[in-house]
């Protein structure tokens, strides 16, 4: 994450560690283990309307090997079964933006800084036979 806040102007050490311990919620975090190591983290909490997806960090040696798609969808999944809204937001021109829209997610809003997603979960639809 540090590249992309660099890129954008924005890096402050002190300002990003306050940022995470403010938002920071032991309840609803999860530990990424990949191959029986400490991959990561990523934080699921509850919205108004659903969840809200936040602090999803993946060691960079992982990164495009498969580890977070992997976890998107077991999220994804997680968050679907009560037919959940899932946000996030992700910092302007990072790479992470398509692999959330390739799990679904649109963009919703934009700032100078971030881009706000939204993946709303599939309608199913009753399937009604014709008349012939």
């Amino acid at each position: 994450m540090r590249p992309d806040l660099e890129r954008l102007g924005r890096f402050d050490e002190h300002r990003v560690r306050q940022r995470l311990r403010d938002s920071f919620s032991e309840r609803y975090t999860s530990v990424i283990v990949a191959d029986g190591a400490f991959a990561g983290c990523v934080t699921v909490r509850p919205a108004d309307d659903g969840l809200w997806l936040e602090h999803f960090y993946l060691a960079p040696g992982l990164q495009g090997r498969g580890v977070g798609p992997a976890v998107l969808r077991a999220l994804v999944a997680r968050g679907e079964a009560p037919g959940a809204v899932v946000r996030l937001n992700v910092l302007q021109g990072s790479a992470a933006r398509r692999l959330y829209e390739r799990h679904g997610f649109t963009v919703e809003g934009r700032d100078p800084i971030d881009i706000y997603m939204v993946r709303r979960p599939a309608v199913t639809r009753a399937h009604t036979p014709s008349s012939a």
